[in-house]
């Protein structure tokens, strides 16, 4: 595969909390994705992003540098892979602000999810993201990677215990992303993403 058909996944750690396992999968996940021939990875942690809390409600208004030093690294992926916890039956307000931050780099991409919680498996939390990134425009995988009882299903070294299971959820889901990934660069290619409500 050259150099030109090859896809640039952006990997992204949801929780900045303390003692988090978000670094721990993605770093599996990314593991994972750099053994196959069509991924570029770039890992990105919300928690050295230094998103601020606080945003303007004028949509001119200038974004703030840590927003703007973001902003080419999420504007050059084809795809996405968000890592998340679920807290609450949701997902962190970490995610939620860096999602609310940026527009157009969200914009007719595909969007994996790898998940963690207890006996839910984060998929609440997933559910949840499913609706906002709807409304980003972006197009979410059916197929997804979740940990339920997550502290048990991973070693000292960060592999998890089930190594067979998670790889085929791993590969499924990077298949699928690979797939829409680079049906919808053509498309933006050809055409422009503009949203439906924008006059023509």
């Amino acid at each position: 595969m050259g150099d030109t058909d090859r896809l640039r996944l952006a990997i992204i750690i949801g929780s900045v909390r303390l003692g988090r396992f978000g670094p721990v999968a993605a770093e599996w996940l990314a593991s994972r994705a750099r053994l196959r021939d069509d991924f570029d990875i770039d890992l990105i942690d919300l928690a050295t992003a230094w998103l601020p809390d606080v945003m303007s409600t004028e949509l001119s208004a200038r974004k703030p540098e840590a927003v703007q030093d973001l902003a080419p690294w999420l504007a050059a992926a084809d795809a996405f892979v968000v890592v998340t916890p679920e807290y609450k039956q949701s997902f962190p307000a970490s995610l939620k602000s860096a999602i609310d931050w940026y527009d157009e780099e969200w914009h007719a991409k595909p969007v994996g999810f790898v998940s963690y919680g207890g006996a839910s498996s984060g998929l609440c939390a997933v559910a949840q993201l499913r609706q906002v990134f709807a409304e980003a425009h972006a197009v979410t995988v059916r197929e997804t990677v979740s940990f339920h009882e997550y502290k048990d299903r991973f070693d000292a070294a960060g592999r998890p215990f089930d190594a067979e299971g998670c790889h085929e959820a791993a590969r499924a889901m990077l298949d699928r992303l690979a797939w829409w990934a680079r049906a919808l660069r053509e498309a933006r290619a050809a055409e422009p993403y503009a949203r439906a409500t924008e006059p023509r």
